[in-house]
C-alpha cells in the first residue's frame, strides 16, 4: 500500500480530519500497518504501552480483569477509530487488553513520533481531549450501570445499544445483526453468560423479543420500553 493510501485512510479518521494534508502525509509516513486474525491479541494490559493503533478494518475487544479474574469487556473499537490512546501521556502500560474480535488490519503511531507532532499541531492534542472526554463519560455510565442497575436492566440498555448500530428491520422485528456472543453480553455487563441466558428467554416469553436460530428480533414493546434507554 502506497502512503498516499495512508493519508487517505487517516483523514477519515475523526481524530485527525482536522489536520492538513501535509501533516498527514507525515503522519502516513509514520504509520506501521499489521493484519491480526480473530482472537490474536495485540497488546496485554499491563505490557508497556508504546504505540498508539488506528483500526483499520475489522473488530477490536478491549477488556480488563475483574478482581475474581473474569474478564469485563470496556469497549469494541470500529474501523476509523483510534484506540491505546492514554499512554501518550503518561508513558505508562496499556491499561486494558487489546484483542481483535476478527481478521482486522491496524495501524501503529509510535509514542515518539506521535508526540512530536502534537507539540505543533493544536488541533490534534484538541481532538485527543475530546475523544478521551468520550471515553471517560462512556466509563462513567457503565460504572454507573453496575452501581445502580441489576442485570436485567443492564442486559436490556445493551441490546438498546446494539439496536441502534446494528438493528435492521425484518418481518420479524428490528434484527441485531452482530457478532456479539452471550459470553459477550455477560462480560459487558458484569455478570454470566447463565444470567443473560435467563434474562433473554424471560423476555422472550414476555413478548419484548424473539430468538431465532441465535438471532435476537427486538420487537416493538422493548424499543419503546424508556426503561432501556440511557438515563
Amino acid at each position: 500500500m502506497m502512503s498516499e493510501d495512508y493519508v487517505n485512510i487517516l483523514e477519515r479518521v475523526p481524530f485527525f480530519m482536522q489536520l492538513e494534508k501535509q501533516d498527514l502525509r507525515s503522519l502516513a509516513s509514520l504509520l506501521q500497518v499489521e493484519s491480526f486474525s480473530r482472537g490474536e491479541i495485540l497488546f496485554m494490559e499491563g505490557e508497556p504501552g508504546k504505540s498508539l493503533y488506528v483500526l483499520i478494518e475489522g473488530l477490536i475487544k478491549l477488556s480488563k480483569l475483574n478482581e475474581e479474574g473474569r474478564e469485563q469487556i470496556l469497549h469494541y473499537v470500529h474501523p476509523g477509530s483510534i484506540f491505546a490512546e492514554v499512554v501518550l501521556f503518561d508513558g505508562g502500560p496499556y491499561p486494558a487488553t487489546a484483542e481483535a474480535a476478527e481478521n482486522s488490519r491496524v495501524g501503529l503511531l509510535h509514542n515518539q513520533d506521535m508526540e512530536k507532532l502534537i507539540l505543533t499541531r493544536n488541533e490534534l492534542a484538541l481532538n485527543m481531549l475530546k475523544i478521551m472526554s468520550r471515553r471517560l463519560r462512556a466509563a462513567q455510565l457503565t460504572i454507573r450501570d453496575l452501581a445502580l442497575h441489576d442485570a436485567d436492566r443492564r442486559l436490556g440498555r445493551l441490546l438498546f445499544k446494539l439496536s441502534d448500530r446494528y438493528g435492521k428491520k425484518t418481518a420479524r422485528g428490528l434484527k441485531l445483526d452482530t457478532w456479539i456472543t452471550r459470553q459477550e453480553m455477560a462480560s459487558i455487563i458484569g455478570t454470566t453468560r447463565e444470567t443473560v441466558a435467563r434474562i433473554l428467554s424471560r423476555y422472550q416469553k414476555e413478548g419484548l423479543l424473539l430468538i431465532h436460530k441465535g438471532t435476537i428480533y427486538l420487537q416493538d414493546d422493548f424499543l419503546q420500553d424508556l426503561d432501556f434507554r440511557e438515563g
